[in-house]
């Protein structure tokens, strides 16, 4: 706890302080709240991204094994050319949005690829477009992370050091000026007798 003066002045400081910090808690909570409910949509959406994509590749692999023939959709026949991204923010918060990707186009010789390689691409792509955009998604929840932990942080440090020390700083300021008071109205009236005693 930092030394304060006992002082009118600083008695009045104090208060707006906590003044201050009483209208800007709840703000902080509330922040704090809605940054733990998006964290957790976003949570639930990259589940739900990781349950599509599992169940495509199953799916996939089934549907490959039936042909066993290698055609190169191991990256060699489908590139991505650019990941499209924009800013969101929520609560104060920048965060990306996936809004999709680019293809380079996929080009190869009718007459030596199977006839299923064209479904095969358009499945490919979907599982890489579902990876893209499940880590878009980590980054979402790793940018509402930090900001909920610096927001935590904040919230604790008013409720428990500011606050609390503000309010004891004040019950320390007029228990002291109520001390000087009472020392003054004793000491005039000590005067006061003295003056009586004289005259």
């Amino acid at each position: 706890m930092a030394k304060i003066k006992l002082t009118k002045n600083e008695q009045k400081k104090q208060k707006d302080a906590l003044k201050m910090y009483t209208r800007y808690l709840p703000t902080l909570i509330l922040k704090k709240q809605q940054l733990q409910i998006e964290i957790r949509k976003v949570e639930i959406r990259e589940a739900e991204v990781r349950q599509k994509q599992e169940a495509l590749n199953r799916e996939f692999r089934q549907w490959i094994g039936v042909f066993g023939e290698d055609v190169g959709l191991d990256g060699t026949l489908i590139r991505v050319k650019s990941v499209n991204t924009d800013i969101g923010n929520i609560a104060g918060v920048s965060i990306p949005e996936f809004k999709g990707a680019e293809f380079y186009p996929v080009s190869y010789d009718l007459f030596t690829m199977p006839l299923w390689v064209d479904k095969a691409v358009e499945k490919v792509k979907q599982i890489i477009l579902l990876d893209l955009e499940y880590k878009v998604l980590e980054e979402q929840i790793r940018c509402l992370s930090d900001e909920l932990r610096t927001t935590t942080q904040r919230v604790n440090l008013f409720e428990k050091v500011k606050i609390p020390e503000t309010r004891a700083n004040i019950k320390k300021i007029a228990v002291y000026l109520g001390d000087q008071q009472t020392a003054a109205v004793v000491r005039g009236k000590m005067a006061k007798k003295k003056l009586v005693k004289v005259s």
